[in-house]
């Protein structure tokens, strides 16, 4: 199964790293450093939020409406002013607060040897990355025009994220969660 690091090295035959390191002035084996270190900790950020039930509900309908795997399909999009702006409404959805994103930074700084400050600009931009490659792992290249659900085929992704006990299967994941919401 594919994984939204291996979607990010590989995308635009390393076109992404490559504009990573140029945005933030990188060796590009410090880019790729980088998104090694950041992608693992965004991903469990957003395994964690889409482990409760409105966490799932708001994931699926950002995936669905968010347009975000236009920053996968065009890396010149990185740069922009709104870029930085949706990863950083993302990251407020994924980690919560501004002080747990500086606190992945300041981890990730620590084994990749990249300033923590050059990694805190550069999360916010990772985590639209992250959702663009979510959404063709979900979706694929076509636009959804319909709900899709965690459970199909399609969602190999989406299923890595919601596939807690990582038993292959999210159905029993689903169902402790609709347990768990209707004994609220």
């Amino acid at each position: 199964m594919t994984n939204i690091l291996d979607m990010l090295l590989s995308n635009n035959d390393g076109g992404t790293v490559k504009e990573l390191a140029k945005q933030f002035d990188l060796p590009e084996a410090q880019a790729r450093t980088a998104v090694e270190e950041l992608i693992p900790a965004l991903s469990r950020g957003m395994k964690n939020n889409a482990s409760n039930n409105p966490g799932m509900e708001d994931l699926l309908e950002a995936l669905r409406t968010g347009e975000h795997k236009r920053y996968m399909d065009e890396p010149s999009l990185l740069g922009k002013k709104e870029t930085t702006q949706d990863g950083n409404d993302i990251l407020g959805h994924v980690f919560g607060t501004k002080e747990v994103s500086r606190e992945v930074a300041n981890r990730a700084s620590q084994k990749s040897g990249v300033s923590s400050a050059v990694l805190k600009k550069m999360l916010p931009v990772l985590a639209t990355l992250a959702m663009g490659a979510l959404s063709k792992g979900v979706f694929g290249g076509n636009k959804p025009a319909t709900r899709v659900s965690p459970t199909s085929s399609s969602g190999g992704l989406l299923t890595s994220l919601l596939d807690s006990d990582r038993d292959g299967s999210i159905w029993d994941d689903v169902f402790k969660l609709a347990a768990k919401t209707m004994l609220r």
